[in-house]
């Protein structure tokens, strides 16, 4: 019984940290699909001002993932406008994962 709860606890742990891998990939492919055209190494090819850079995020008022969906959702000038049908709700949270990790 000890070796199975064991085993469990183990397998447990593996799919712990593999969802979150998952999640990873999930939001660097989105973000390649969907926003490096734009945002090219987290730069910004249409509004130099406002790369994706934690300093120049910051500094633009944009500091969490709710903050970047904000922005996917209801751009400004010059930005695609992502809406839940273009970009599901999960999608978006692993992009925003996805930026604030890399940049």
């Amino acid at each position: 019984m000890k070796k199975m709860l064991s085993a469990l606890g183990i397998i447990a742990t593996i799919s712990i940290i593999a969802s979150g891998a998952f999640a990873e990939n999930v939001g660097e492919k989105k973000f390649k699909e969907n926003c490096a055209v734009c945002h090219p190494n987290g730069k910004n090819i249409i509004n130099p001002n406002k790369p994706l850079h934690k300093k120049d995020r910051e500094a633009n008022k944009v500091k969490t993932a709710a903050d970047i969906i904000k922005l996917m959702r209801n751009p400004g000038p010059g930005m695609t406008k992502f809406d839940e049908k273009t970009i599901s709700d999960k999608d978006a949270k692993a992009i925003a994962a996805y930026v604030l990790k890399t940049f």
